[in-house]
């Protein structure tokens, strides 16, 4: 490509240099192969998408809809008491009081 600049450390140098970074950063390298390739644009644009896909919270269940539901504080605390997974435990007492009281 004409114009653009290119990386004229080799992969070992590149190594070298981010290992010598201070540890007050909170870079990780555990890269262990110590090989005289050079880096190439797509090799590094294959490690920024694979920190990309890493990040963010999970992707959502397609059949859940999230929606804002009032309860009263003493209700709210006792459900709380009973630990992780809570909210999976009302979701499944209202399917079952749902399916006991048919609509119509």
């Amino acid at each position: 490509m004409t114009g653009s600049k290119t990386n004229a450390m080799n992969r070992k140098e590149v190594l070298a240099a981010v290992r010598a970074i201070p540890a007050k950063n909170d870079f990780v390298w555990d890269r262990t192969d110590e090989d005289d390739r050079p880096l190439t644009r797509e090799g590094m644009q294959a490690g920024m998408e694979a920190l990309r896909k890493k990040r963010g919270r999970p992707a959502g269940s397609i059949t859940k809809e999230q929606v804002a539901i009032r309860f009263d504080r003493d209700v709210l605390t006792a459900l709380r008491a009973t630990g992780p997974g809570w909210q999976t435990r009302v979701n499944d007492a209202m399917r079952e009081w749902v399916k006991a009281h048919p609509a119509g």
